[in-house]
């Protein structure tokens, strides 16, 4: 099984983290799927050492409709943006995705956890 890496374009919605803060326009995420480590979750990495984890199974029903309760949470945002929701200590990031960045990244997820274990 291969880790699946992608690069994605969010912007900032609301943040209270002032580093952040500062750029509004839109930011890299990196998306990271490791089935090596856990086949049951996703990571963001956004700017920073910021990494927030939760289960692939959450990000993929806040497609549709509002999933989650702790640190992770996801929700649809009109037809073509997704809004994913990350608490800490620090306050509250609300981060917009492109919908078909977060699918495709979801398709090649399950993609890499169907491929055959190869060991020599």
């Amino acid at each position: 099984m291969s880790v699946v890496e992608q690069y994605a374009r969010a912007h900032i919605v609301t943040d209270e983290d002032v580093e952040v803060q500062e750029d509004r326009g839109a930011i890299p995420v990196i998306l990271r799927y490791d089935p090596e480590r856990d086949p049951r979750e996703v990571r963001f990495g956004l700017p920073g050492a910021h990494e927030w984890t939760c289960d692939r199974s959450l990000l993929e029903q806040g497609l549709r409709a509002p999933a989650g309760s702790g640190e992770v949470r996801v929700w649809p945002c009109g037809r073509v943006q997704a809004v994913v929701e990350f608490h800490s200590d620090h306050g509250v990031s609300v981060v917009q995705f492109e919908t078909k960045s977060l699918l495709r990244f979801l398709r090649r997820t399950y993609m890499a956890a169907a491929q055959p274990v190869v060991r020599g």
